[in-house]
């Protein structure tokens, strides 16, 4: 098959994306994939670090501090439409698949105008904008909570879950090799911190301030700050806490670092949310509050409501958070009470179901 992928503008769109990918290549490695993104965001690197061409659209979103920038928005789009038609008659895809974002919309709609196959995956339970937009001239909407018809019409919508690297799954007989890969001391329990393909600086903040005391505690910490904040972060340490701080500023291996943890402190991203679940971990969630429509919060209540998850909002993480690791990591009950109960909301085979549709999609345009 030929298929392209688009999604993009954070690592949220982009990384469900390449797992869709790699289990398309998995399954045959004869597919042709082109992948779709916007010029000059982060898309364009990460895809061909992944192993897949990409090609750029000049798409832009709407800047609501640089508002004079918007001024260009009506040309880009009208320059992607009329290039993503173009693509489309170049490549002839048997499908076309997006993740979300402004990068997808160009190239989804105009799939749709020509007929062929679509299908888009919506990470969270607040659906973006362009997902919504699109819905009713698409064919399928996998979807990764329940009552999503809100947004997209019910005979389109299936739950799958979110599409998450396959490397995660099953992690327990690794955790002695995480160890040692990360330099941690035997039998003393790990924090893994999480702030998002960019960091957060709330947490980042929260855990430094905390530091003193989650090393009283005997723990030892796994910290992926963000590259905008590592290096300010690493300066701060002193030679103490550098032994016991595995700090990086972005983390390849997290397959590993799933496996080494006990706890972890998250953002509430909707892929970080779905690999929780399936490496299940006790978690305490820390929404950002500086996306659209609050969709992080939104994406994490299920599981607060059901006791899967914990939450400290970000105004409160600076005070709350660095006694709520300490509480949680001695109340064995609570860790086992969370754990079983995120184990109900993995879906370990997202990303097989969604090739499985992709496959479906495009026999049925052969056919």
């Amino acid at each position: 098959m030929r298929i392209i992928i688009s999604g993009g503008g954070s690592g949220g769109h982009i990384y469900p994306a390449i797992a869709i990918a790699d289990a398309l290549q998995h399954h045959d490695p004869n597919h042709e994939l082109l992948f779709v993104g916007a010029q000059g965001k982060m898309e364009m690197q990460r895809v061909p670090a992944a192993g897949y061409p990409i090609v750029g659209l000049s798409i832009r979103g709407i800047q609501r501090k640089q508002v004079l920038q918007n001024l260009s928005v009506p040309f880009r789009v009208m320059d992607s439409l009329w290039k993503a038609k173009r693509l489309i008659q170049h490549f002839r895809p048997d499908v076309v698949v997006g993740t979300g974002g402004y990068a997808s919309a160009p190239i989804l709609y105009a799939a749709a105008r020509m007929r062929l196959p679509t299908l888009v995956q919506e990470q969270n339970a607040h659906a973006g904008l362009t997902n919504r937009l699109l819905a009713k001239r698409l064919d399928k909407l996998c979807v990764a909570y329940k009552h999503m018809d809100r947004y997209f019409p019910a005979d389109k919508i299936v739950l799958t879950g979110n599409p998450v690297r396959q490397d995660i799954i099953n992690l327990a007989a690794r955790r002695q090799a995480a160890y040692d890969y990360f330099g941690l001391v035997p039998d003393r329990p790990c924090l893994l911190v999480l702030g998002g393909s960019l960091g957060a600086k709330t947490i980042n903040e929260s855990i430094l301030q905390a530091l003193t005391q989650l090393l009283e505690a005997g723990i030892q910490v796994i910290w992926p700050t963000g590259r905008f904040y590592f290096e300010d972060i690493q300066a701060q340490l002193t030679e103490q806490q550098r032994a016991a701080v595995k700090l990086y500023p972005f983390i390849e291996s997290m397959d590993l670092a799933y496996a080494a943890a006990d706890i972890v402190v998250s953002r509430a991203g909707a892929l970080a949310i779905a690999e929780l679940c399936i490496v299940s971990k006790p978690t305490i969630f820390i929404p950002s509050p500086n996306v659209v429509a609050d969709h992080q919060a939104k994406n994490v209540w299920p599981l607060v409501a059901q006791e899967a998850a914990m939450l400290i909002q970000d105004k409160e993480a600076r005070e709350k958070l660095s006694q709520a690791i300490i509480q949680l990591l001695h109340d064995e009950d609570r860790q086992k009470t969370l754990v079983q109960n995120m184990r109900h909301w993995a879906k370990p085979r997202a990303t097989a179901d969604i090739v499985t549709l992709i496959h479906e999609l495009a026999n049925g345009s052969r056919s």
